[in-house]
Formats: C-alpha cells, structure tokens, sequence
C-alpha cells in the first residue's frame, strides 16, 4: 500500500483466516466507528490481549492511518454477525475502525481528513481485493440488535459517490407519496427487500434490523418503522444491490472463461 501513508502498531489479537482448501476469500468491508472517548483508548483496547478484539485498521480523526493486524490474519472486529445468510464474517472480511466517541460518549460528525483518509484507505482495499459494492458495510448491518456503528452521521453517500459501497438515488415519487401508510402486501415486499440487501432477518427482529438500514440509508430517520418513504428506499437499494450482483457474475465469468 504505497500510495497511503500507514503506521503500525501490532494487535496481538489476530487469528488464521484457515488452511487449504477449507480458507474463505477476502470479500467484505466492514467499518465501524470505535464509541470511545479517545484514540488512544482505543488503540489500547485493539491492542490489549485481554480485551481479545481488534481491526486490521483505524483512522483517527487528524487522518492518521494504523494498520493493527496484516490483511492475512483474522481480525476479531465483526463478532457474532450475519449477511446475505452468511456467518462467521471474520473470516472473510476487512475491518476498518473509524475514531469516533459513538453514541455513548458524544456522538459526532466525522472531520474532513478523517473521511478523507477512510475513503483512501477503503479504495486502496477494495480495488486490490475486488470486493463488491454490495459487501461494503457497516458493523450495524450485520449486528443490528447489538451495534449501531459507524451510524447515522456517517458519510455513505460520500463513499459511493468515490465508487466505494452503493447509494441509489430515491424514487421520484418518494416526496409525493410521503406520510402515506404501507399496507399489508407492501409490507411484504419491504421485508423481503430488507433481507434481499443482505440482512438477516427472522421473527421479531423486523424493527432492529429496519433501524440498521435506516441509519445507512434514511439517515434523517432511524426509528425501525415501516412507512411508505422507507419501503420505496427499501426497494431502490435493493435493485442497486441486484444489478451489482449481475455485474460481478459477469465479471467473474468472463475471467474464468
């Protein structure tokens, strides 16, 4: 990674991605914010054996750049995590911790240098590791019922507009039909839709992980609730993520052909 500036610091907490022929490919970016009160806490955390969690990355908010944990190695940021029905996400992901205080501590907006280094960094990663715009996500999208990170405030227009992760552009009729309620077949597709994107969703869980969505995709509204304007947002993202999946299986035929 020559074109980036990175510093090191090694996280003792990184483990084998596996052994032939049983290794997953490198193929998520996960990000997350790091919902401590500082960067130095939280590179102590991410470094502490005890604490036994870690990222490949962080970005504090001046921009600096550390690496914790080589690519090769598993770190251990994503936790128990689902997408697209998949599980066990440390195995096949990349994760990066963006320095913010969260929810807890202060939430806050994330600084220009610091979305400028993230952005670097993320297309450093995904143009090397071809890792699809439809698996670039945040810790809230495959843990909704226990993270909320990197959050509502985080810039994920901005990313895809540098061709990093995906941000459709609303329906036009999403301001005309606004404040209407969603019916019983509506609803029906809007929860497929949720899970079609990737979310893993089953009985009960509905809310949680309507929120998660919310937080990456209606950033004005977070509440879990199911009207109209989320349900058309719903399906916008979801013919973005079927026409990204299109695109890499042609990518990946006429390379194997």
């Amino acid at each position: 990674m020559t074109e980036i500036e990175i510093r090191e610091r090694a996280s003792p907490n990184h483990g084998s991605r596996g052994e032939p022929p049983n290794v997953r490919p490198i193929n998520m970016l996960v990000l997350h914010y790091t919902g401590m009160q500082s960067a130095e806490a939280a590179v102590d955390r991410l470094c502490d054996p005890e604490a036994q969690v870690s990222a490949h990355y962080l970005v504090e908010e001046n921009g600096t750049i550390w690496r914790l944990v080589a690519e090769e190695r598993r770190a251990f940021h994503a936790g128990i995590s689902c997408w697209l029905g998949e599980h066990g996400l440390n195995d096949v992901s990349i994760g990066i911790e963006i320095v913010n205080p969260g929810h807890e501590w202060g939430y806050r907006e994330f600084p220009e240098p610091q979305m400028q280094a993230v952005e670097a960094l993320c297309r450093n990663i995904i143009t090397r590791r071809r890792i699809p715009s439809y698996r670039i996500v945040g810790h809230s999208d495959i843990a909704p019922d226990r993270k909320s990170d990197p959050g509502e405030l985080f810039g994920w227009q901005r990313l895809a507009r540098a061709g990093i992760g995906l941000w459709p552009p609303s329906s036009p009729d999403v301001a005309r039909r606004r404040g209407r309620g969603v019916g019983v077949i509506h609803r029906t597709a809007a929860l497929s839709d949720l899970a079609r994107i990737g979310y893993c969703v089953s009985g009960g869980t509905e809310p949680i992980a309507l929120a998660a969505f919310q937080r990456r995709f209606r950033q004005e509204r977070w509440d879990g609730l199911l009207d109209l304007e989320t349900s058309l947002r719903l399906r916008d993202v979801r013919l973005a993520v079927e026409a990204a999946q299109a695109a890499e299986a042609i990518r990946l035929r006429n390379r194997f052909n």
